[in-house]
């Protein structure tokens, strides 16, 4: 930061003295008072003794003081002066990390990981490729149950989460976060998102699957933060529930050798709920309750170590648009076939408990 920008931002901030030096203070203070608190909440709504590490990590690292700061300055249209320290301080993506688009020998690199596709069974705009093309970039995204058997071979896809590290806001923080498509200039200018960048394309592509899944009328959230996340899985599925979610990434571009397939949970009267990790400055999840869906899972051989991996089946494929991607790769068409695709990093199934 040279001298003048320097002069300037600390001016900025000295406007509100007393705030800069709570956040400054409460900035040295260990977060796990918020995630205490998660997880009591979660202790009173879900009958597991202890959440599993991956959500507990989500937790916002915000202290209540620091939330009641930040809401103020969201309100008064003052956050700006303060958003890199806001970033870090909640552990989101903004400003800095903006992921604008890089080029490599003229080529614009994809910004949207290939595990998008996996989410929507509604057509979404997809770029200008064959299924082939698509397929050559690193793994089937789709595939039949008939091809998942041990000992075989099978070429997986990005598992990856292209923010796995940010966190959830809190609730009552994330309610002042424009999140809308008429609200979304506005939700740009706050984070400083970068016109046409990965984050932008992030950003729209979120909102989208929210709003349409609302249109549709599926049994969906779209979860902001961890107390939205388990509210709905209690609304949908009851207090006693079981999770499930892939180990890792290992095996991500790989052709590996499938090991043990065991299925995870076979009623296709009783739906399960499946969460995916959005794209977004901070944490948000997909969430969506789908009749006539199995869930498996697989041990991957891949390269460097086995990783335990979830596969959910869809067998109810009729509503399905008939250019989804599925259906050019495998070469069926809607409720001609089930549909398989893997639950990518910090992606997760939530089914009813049978104990």
């Amino acid at each position: 930061m040279d001298t003048t920008r320097s002069v300037l931002y600390f001016s900025s901030i000295m406007m509100h003295p007393i705030m800069f030096l709570g956040l400054l203070i409460l900035a040295c203070l260990s977060g796990s008072q918020a995630k205490t608190t998660f997880s009591q909440y979660w202790e009173e709504h879900i009958g597991l003794s202890h959440p599993p590490h991956w959500l507990t990590a989500k937790v916002s690292p915000l202290r209540p003081h620091q939330v009641t700061v930040f809401i103020k300055l969201i309100e008064e249209n003052e956050l700006a002066p303060f958003l890199p320290l806001f970033c870090k301080q909640a552990n989101i993506a903004c400003s800095t990390n903006a992921l604008v688009k890089r080029r490599t020998n003229n080529t614009i690199l994809k910004p949207m990981a290939q595990w998008i596709a996996a989410i929507q069974k509604y057509e979404l705009p997809w770029p200008n490729e064959s299924p082939l093309s698509i397929s050559s970039q690193g793994g089937l995204p789709f595939f039949r149950k008939s091809m998942v058997k041990e000992g075989g071979l099978l070429s997986i896809p990005d598992l990856r989460d292209p923010m796995s590290y940010k966190s959830f806001l809190p609730r009552s923080l994330a309610s002042k976060i424009p999140f809308s498509f008429p609200l979304i200039e506005e939700l740009k200018k706050l984070f400083r998102v970068v016109d046409e960048s990965n984050m932008d394309e992030y950003i729209q592509y979120t909102i989208e699957i929210c709003e349409k899944s609302l249109i549709h009328g599926e049994p969906s959230t779209c979860a902001t933060s961890a107390e939205d996340l388990i509210d709905f899985i209690v609304e949908k599925l009851g207090h006693h529930v079981d999770i499930w979610s892939t180990e890792s990434i290992e095996g991500s571009y790989e052709n590996v050798t499938i090991g043990a397939v065991k299925l995870i949970h076979g009623n296709l009267s009783d739906p399960p709920a499946l969460c995916h990790s959005q794209p977004f400055p901070f944490q948000v999840y997909y969430c969506h309750v789908l009749l006539k869906v199995k869930v498996y899972g697989v041990d991957i051989h891949a390269q460097k170590k086995v990783n335990h991996a979830v596969m959910a089946c869809h067998y109810d494929t009729s509503i399905w648009s008939p250019n989804h991607l599925a259906f050019k790769l495998l070469g069926f068409g809607p409720g001609q076939i089930e549909v398989c695709h893997w639950i990518n990093e910090n992606g997760v199934v939530w089914t009813k408990s049978l104990g």
